[in-house]
């Protein structure tokens, strides 16, 4: 796929795996199934009673600490994002994404577990229209340290600063790319999450990073990469805040058109700014 279609799109086959959660440790079963036009993307969780449905939209996030989360009254589903954003980056834009625990498998804590699992599972074009939208005008939003602009654009195009301030390592990272299913899974999906020593080690004292290993993300201790391995890029952290916000975008129920700039934001100034974007934007059109 060279570029994306104007169509709504589904996967062609239903596709499985497995894996364990991040934060709870448990072992997770996911699949990914075909669904109709105009259902957009939702997850079940058939570990519940009457297996509740949870749609992929802002206005069922919950929580952003350190992920998205979704939840209603009957269910909720952890650490959405990297799924999202490989959903996105593929053009699918309905399909039903099923799972027995609450959290979604983390793999390496990039995309490249939900790539190859939706390089199996096939692309098909549908007869309707994509839900795709544009700016009218520029639009941006700023909490502190965190600020989010977006750009009319004709594609999606995002550049992200990032800053941190108690890290040498990471006083200064940028990346600028634009959405490509191609480019994507070499440039974006491979790039994992990320955190410093002195922010996990309270978390895995209290008993809520579960997983955590080198295995699945980058550690940074006294300003060195702890993985023997090292990075994958010398911005792989901006590469992965990039990933995140492709991820927290498709919350707005649409494919975006727009040059999103951020600097220094996360899943709770990704989800405000979803909202913004969703009350701000148009209907592109859908050339035939």
């Amino acid at each position: 796929m060279s570029e994306y279609p104007h169509m709504q799109c589904t996967i062609e086959r239903s596709v499985h795996l497995s894996g364990k959660g991040l934060f709870t440790g448990k072992a997770v079963s996911l699949s990914l199934h075909p669904q109709e036009e105009n259902v957009g993307i939702v997850f079940r969780r058939n570990d519940l009673p009457n297996a509740p449905l949870i749609p992929a939209h802002f206005r069922y996030v919950s929580s952003t600490f350190r992920s998205t989360r979704l939840q209603n009254e009957e269910a909720d589903v952890l650490m959405v994002e990297h799924l999202l954003s490989a959903l996105h980056a593929f053009a699918i834009d309905n399909v039903e994404i099923v799972i027995d625990a609450e959290e979604i498998p983390c793999g390496d804590g990039s995309a490249k577990i939900f790539v190859d699992l939706l390089k199996k599972a096939g692309q098909i074009k549908q007869t309707a229209c994509r839900k795709i939208r544009k700016l009218k005008q520029p639009v941006y939003w700023s909490d502190g340290n965190a600020h989010l602009v977006a750009f009319p654009a004709d594609t999606l195009k995002l550049s992200y600063t990032l800053h941190y301030p108690k890290s040498a390592l990471l006083q200064a990272q940028y990346h600028e790319y634009t959405l490509d299913p191609s480019s994507y899974v070499e440039e974006i999906a491979p790039a994992r999450t990320f955190a410093l020593y002195e922010e996990v080690e309270p978390l895995m004292q209290k008993g809520l990073l579960q997983k955590a290993s080198l295995e699945n993300g980058i550690l940074i201790k006294e300003d060195a990469v702890c993985n023997p391995e090292g990075l994958r890029f010398a911005n792989e952290m901006a590469r992965h805040k990039i990933l995140d916000l492709i991820g927290d975008m498709t919350l707005t129920g649409f494919a975006l058109h727009a040059h999103i700039l951020a600097v220094r934001s996360g899943h709770k100034a990704h989800v405000a700014f979803a909202k913004i974007l969703h009350d701000s934007m148009e209907m592109a059109g859908c050339p035939l």
